[in-house]
């Protein structure tokens, strides 16, 4: 599955609604994400400022191994200020030639050392809708083996494995507070049941 191709300003559903684009431009950009500004007419005339960060696509990874553990990270957090106990995840803006599927396994083991059998492609959903483009895949990882990571510079990750049922119910009682991975998990939970790691 490759990555999805987009006109990161073209909004032809809101101009199907009356929304008129009139100026746009770019505020900030760095390697990760790019703010835009942009200059709208709503369909009753009035003039709005909107801004938003545009962003590539990201991949996030619900790993589990062959004896049935789900590898989990418990992540230090700079805009937080909080250490996050999430899955690993991350963008494609530094890996543009590479499908998915590849960023998916890049990314399991640059954050854990894992490289695993089969990946099956679970579901997508936008991070935040009110404030950026992105669009998560979720891929289910199975039959992972953990080894020595490859973590980019400013990750300070520690690794830990939990029984699926175990993470399951841990994102069910609200204690993993990084919600795109406790909905990764959650959109994993049916192919999880099936397999016969959650009862």
């Amino acid at each position: 599955m490759g990555m999805t191709r987009k006109s990161k300003w073209a909004k032809p559903a809101g101009a199907k609604i009356g929304w008129r684009r009139r100026e746009t431009e770019i505020i900030f950009r760095n390697p990760v994400f790019a703010l835009r500004k942009d200059e709208i007419e709503l369909p009753n005339g009035e003039p709005m400022s909107f801004a938003y960060l545009e962003r590539t696509d990201a991949v996030i990874v619900v790993p589990v191994t062959a004896g049935g553990e789900m590898v989990l990270i418990n992540q230090y957090r700079y805009s937080t200020d909080q250490w996050c106990l999430e899955v690993p995840a991350g963008g494609t803006h530094d890996k543009p030639n590479e499908s998915l599927e590849e960023v998916a396994r890049a990314e399991l083991r640059e954050e854990v050392g894992g490289t695993c059998g089969a990946l099956l492609y679970v579901e997508n959903f936008f991070s935040a809708t009110s404030l950026t483009d992105e669009k998560c895949h979720i891929f289910l990882a199975e039959n992972v083996t953990l080894s020595d990571s490859d973590r980019e510079v400013g990750e300070s990750i520690e690794v830990k494995t939990l029984p699926v049922a175990e993470a399951v119910a841990l994102v069910r009682r609200g204690e993993m507070r990084d919600a795109q991975s406790a909905l990764a998990i959650l959109l994993c939970e049916p192919h999880l049941r099936e397999r016969g790691y959650v009862k």
